[in-house]
């Protein structure tokens, strides 16, 4: 659903672009709430693994493919503000680096694939998880429908744009249906990941995932013959840090191996059909605008390095250099947001005496 240069006029561009910008504002400043020293390495663990897992397209009708958006992923696993700022990150390094996603158009990306997923998913799997029973499938099953909704929704936030500013004059209707049918069906591939890597994540450390914190059941304890809850541990937690640390590590050093793999080796393997905007577009004739990209000249632009003519080694190569440039801006972002957080609690603003 990256929306190229020329789709949508400047007008409503910019627009959307003040609409993003904001929304990132908002989001530096809420996700001081969310990160701390546990999840801010993750954050931009996170924004990396999107960036990998986005290059494989997997097919889903005919002549037409999908790939993950990561709004509901990042949103369930690090915090809705944090999730905004992960998915931007991303749009960010593959709009200069890599071509895809106009530059004038990052505001409507932005807005469309990083804040309306984000906002539609989170506020989905919260409701969900207060109906559902407090267990950790629960957290999973939660996350599956929240993220299978959350296509659609970027898919219909998609045709509005379209309707106030496109280019061309194409019914709206059809972009609507058109958009909207192929991106349920996207939905599905992307409710299957994001259920199934909070899933993983869940299994070996419940405490990093952000939707799922409070939703601990208390351990059981038979006392003559009767179930009693176990008094709660949870102040003794910070007794074993260094356990903790090298948990957290081992999690990191895993996840960014994983986002190596997928990226430099198993995306040789993703479909080649064009995705559910692409398709669209040029089904409609929404494309006959497209503007050549301003960073068509990239050494990386179309996901491929230049001068190296093996598709295989240069794809590769070219999605390895994508997780190590976002996963550093990334990290460099949340550590500074951290950082920034810790400036804000220190002991001179918190002394009750002044």
């Amino acid at each position: 659903m990256h929306v190229p240069d020329g789709f949508i006029d400047a007008p409503t561009s910019a627009v959307a672009g003040v609409v993003a910008a904001g929304a990132v504002a908002v989001s530096l400043r809420g996700a001081r709430r969310e990160l701390d020293e546990r999840t801010a390495p993750l954050a931009g663990l996170v924004a990396a693994f999107i960036f990998a897992v986005q290059m494989l397209n997997f097919p889903v009708a005919a002549g037409t493919s999908g790939h993950l958006l990561g709004g509901a992923l990042a949103a369930i696993l690090v915090g809705p503000y944090t999730g905004v700022l992960c998915v931007s990150v991303v749009l960010l390094m593959q709009g200069i680096l890599f071509a895809d996603g106009g530059l004038t158009a990052l505001g409507v990306n932005i807005t469309d694939m990083a804040i309306v997923t984000t906002v539609v998913a989170y506020a989905l799997f919260r409701g969900l998880v207060k109906v559902l029973p407090r267990t950790r499938r629960s957290v999973t099953v939660a996350s599956f429908v929240a993220a299978l909704v959350s296509v659609p929704a970027a898919a219909l936030a998609f045709t509005f744009l379209y309707w106030i500013g496109g280019t061309t004059d194409v019914a709206i209707g059809k972009v609507a249906t058109a958009m909207i049918g192929v991106h349920v069906l996207i939905g599905i591939g992307e409710a299957a990941i994001t259920a199934l890597t909070v899933g993983a994540v869940i299994a070996v450390r419940p405490d990093l995932v952000h939707g799922a914190r409070g939703l601990r059941q208390r351990l059981k304890l038979r006392v003559d013959g009767e179930l009693v809850d176990a008094p709660d541990t949870s102040d003794s937690e910070p007794a074993v840090p260094a356990a903790a640390a090298r948990s957290r590590r081992g999690l990191w050093i895993t996840g960014l191996v994983t986002s190596l793999v997928l990226a430099g080796f198993v995306s040789f393997y993703a479909s080649a059909d064009p995705d559910g905007l692409e398709k669209v577009a040029a089904d409609q004739g929404i494309d006959r605008k497209t503007e050549e990209h301003a960073s068509a000249d990239s050494p990386l632009a179309d996901y491929g390095v230049e001068d190296i003519t093996d598709a295989r080694l240069s794809g590769g190569l070219a999605g390895v250099i994508g997780v190590g440039v976002t996963v550093v801006a990334g990290s460099a972002v949340f550590w500074a947001v951290r950082r920034r957080r810790t400036d804000d609690t220190s002991p001179a603003d918190t002394d009750v005496s002044a």
